[in-house]
């Protein structure tokens, strides 16, 4: 039997029967459809969603956004809440509307989140080209501006003709919900090909389930992995995203329990174990805690959990600086998992930390690395609380905003935020108590993420409060889905941090010698012919009022304080401003970043940037196993030396 649609009806019909399982729960996969509508898809995609919900052919929401790049943002979001099991569909017009999705392609790619783009292409037969936004290539007719999503999807492909559909959505489902795979999956659709109509095999629209694998260790590489730890003196643990979509805090609990073994996590990982746990040692890397890195620094073992060790984490590999320092990697994905010449354990995080802690029942570290980290811990908490009531005037520190809501919000509540000087704040000092509750982006970083984020986190659990924390700059970058979350009544609280610049950039090109040279939001100054003159004068707060929030101006800590609790109680989208300084002083991560420098300048603060960077860059290794280690890893040795 066949059932005769076009191929865009036979999309969103095919979308709406797809689910996935995982430890016996089942959940749509795609419970909705993001888009923004033009010439490209309003006839195909458009009318197939039109059609299925005037006649209940279909259970697919659609969320007309502001921005192709937002709506991306916001499925990536919707995606790592859901931890990985759900995520939602994004169409937009040919032309510009297909291309402002390559950055969110991107940002869901780098950070292992899957998202289904469907962007419109142009005819497939040709008949009327070069048509309207068509950029047209002499050397081939093939090709058009969806194929810049090619890198940075992790599957792409392109309709030309219906009959080619079913095996394009079966294969672009499996990446989707493949761990070790997935990513931004991106099926073009030339206009033309999604108002054609084809004869469809019922099958294709049966309801079928995709059933996420959990791998679990091989057992000589457990055995590896095992040898590698049981050698160790001083280990540590760094939890990446991947021990939070696995579901496996309470595995990590028990292992670090178990064994004494402290916990440290990346941005993606942070709250797989609570903050406030004995062997919860903080964020490392460039910007973690001075806990986390002092024993990343001496660590002999690093056992990493579902991260893929970006430059961040390794403080651009001179974090880890032990001579003999070995990687144990638990990863779902082969490609992460062999980093640093690890001994390499391709297994589900949760799965891999249950055979650990297994394998590890007679072993701990001794009781003194125990007391001597958490004496540190403590102390360090101390510090934090200091931070956190910093009391600076005339316009309060960053850190203080911080504390703020480390006060005022509820454990469950949702921090989003991804670029300029927050993420570094937050890895550094933010008190995670469960993984759902800290949604910073920080694989791509990108700016205009948060309020995007925001929104697709919300979506995802409309149980929790969420609060997105965004300065100026990623404002100014991309603010408009606040009408999508007043078009479809889904509060936000937001958390506008005006400081007239880039923090984050200002303090690193400090750093660099380039005395903050363009990084802050100036005139252009008659006499100097530079943006040094005075401050913009920009609204923030009304332009967040004319897309339709509410929004409440704060000068004080203590006003922002009592603005944050009328925020929290509303039931619309409430902005909250305050101006911070950018100057305020941060505690020290005891940890580096590698930031090129001019090596050749006339200016003496390049010159004595590129000596201080000179000197940190000879700290940086390549992270290569000795023999030693190798052989440590190998139970055959012993057999071998007794022979």
């Amino acid at each position: 039997m066949t059932i005769r649609l076009t191929v865009g009806q036979a999309i969103v019909r095919f979308l709406a029967h797809q689910w996935t399982e995982r430890d016996g729960a089942e959940q749509r996969l795609i419970p909705g459809i993001f888009g923004i509508f033009g010439h490209g898809n309003v006839a195909g995609i458009g009318q197939a969603l039109l059609q299925g919900a005037a006649h209940d052919e279909t259970d697919l929401p659609y969320y007309l956004a502001r921005n192709e790049q937002a709506m991306v943002h916001a499925s990536a979001a919707f995606a790592k809440t859901r931890n990985r099991l759900q995520t939602l569909a994004c169409t937009a017009s040919i032309g510009p509307g297909s291309t402002n999705m390559v950055t969110g392609a991107a940002l869901a790619t780098t950070n292992r989140l899957p998202v289904l783009l469907l962007p419109s292409d142009i005819f497939a037969t040709r008949v009327a080209s070069p048509v309207l936004q068509e950029l047209e290539d002499p050397r081939s007719y093939d090709v058009s501006v969806n194929d810049t999503l090619k890198p940075v999807s992790r599957f792409w492909d392109r309709i030309y003709r219906p009959e080619q559909l079913p095996s394009a959505l079966l294969a672009a489902m499996r990446v989707l919900t493949d761990p070790a795979e997935t990513g931004a999956v991106t099926l073009c659709l030339p206009q033309d090909v999604q108002a054609e109509a084809f004869d469809w095999p019922e099958e294709l629209f049966e309801r079928r389930v995709w059933h996420v694998r959990r791998p679990v260790p091989e057992p000589a590489a457990l055995t590896r992995a095992v040898a590698t730890i049981r050698a160790a003196k001083r280990p540590l643990i760094v939890a990446g995203g991947g021990s939070v979509y696995s579901e496996a805090e309470i595995a990590l609990v028990e292992l670090a329990e178990a064994t004494g073994i402290p916990v440290a996590d990346t941005h993606a990982g942070k709250g797989a174990m609570p903050w406030d746990h004995p062997q919860a040692v903080g964020g490392v890397g460039s910007t973690g805690t001075p806990v986390a890195n002092r024993l990343a620094r001496d660590a002999d073992v690093v056992i990493g959990v579902g991260t893929r060790y970006s430059d961040f984490t390794t403080a651009s590999r001179t974090q880890f600086a032990s001579p003999d320092v070995a990687f144990v990697n638990l990863n779902v994905a082969p490609f992460d998992s062999a980093k640093h010449s690890a001994v390499s354990m391709v297994t589900d995080a949760r799965e891999g930390l249950i055979a650990l802690t297994e394998a590890l029942a007679t072993w701990g570290v001794d009781d003194e690395y125990v007391a001597s980290y958490q004496r540190h811990r403590d102390a360090w908490n101390r510090e934090v609380d200091r931070a956190f009531h910093l009391g600076h005037a005339p316009r309060p520190a960053q850190t203080e905003v911080l504390g703020v809501l480390h006060d005022v919000l509820d454990p469950s509540d949702v921090i989003v935020q991804a670029a300029g000087s927050l993420p570094g704040d937050l890895q550094l000092l933010w008190r995670a108590n469960d993984p759902k509750s800290y949604n910073v982006e920080y694989a791509y970083s990108c700016m205009g993420y948060e309020i995007a984020g925001g929104l697709g986190t919300k979506m995802a659990d409309p149980s929790r409060e969420v609060f997105v924390l965004v300065g100026d700059g990623s404002y100014l970058m991309m603010a408009q889905e606040i009408a999508t979350a007043v078009s479809e009544a889904i509060k936000l609280n937001i958390i506008l941090i005006q400081n007239h610049g880039f923090a984050s950039i200002g303090a690193l090109s400090d750093s660099v010698g380039s005395q903050r040279f363009g990084t802050s939001y100036r005139q252009r100054n008659p006499d100097t012919g530079q943006l040094d003159g005075a401050t913009l004068p920009i609204d923030l707060a009304a332009n967040a009022a004319s897309l339709g929030a509410d929004v409440i101006r704060t000068t004080t800590i203590q006003d922002f304080r009592a603005a944050v609790s009328r925020s929290r109680a509303s039931a619309r989208t409430t902005v909250v401003e305050i101006e911070t300084d950018p100057l305020a002083p941060v505690p020290s991560s005891e940890s580096w970043w590698d930031v090129p420098v001019a090596e050749t300048s006339e200016l003496e603060s390049t010159q004595a940037a590129r000596a201080a960077y000179e000197k940190a860059k000879a700290d940086q290794r390549g992270y290569l196993a000795s023999a030693r280690l190798n052989r440590a890893s190998d139970p055959n040795n012993q057999k071998r030396d007794e022979r």
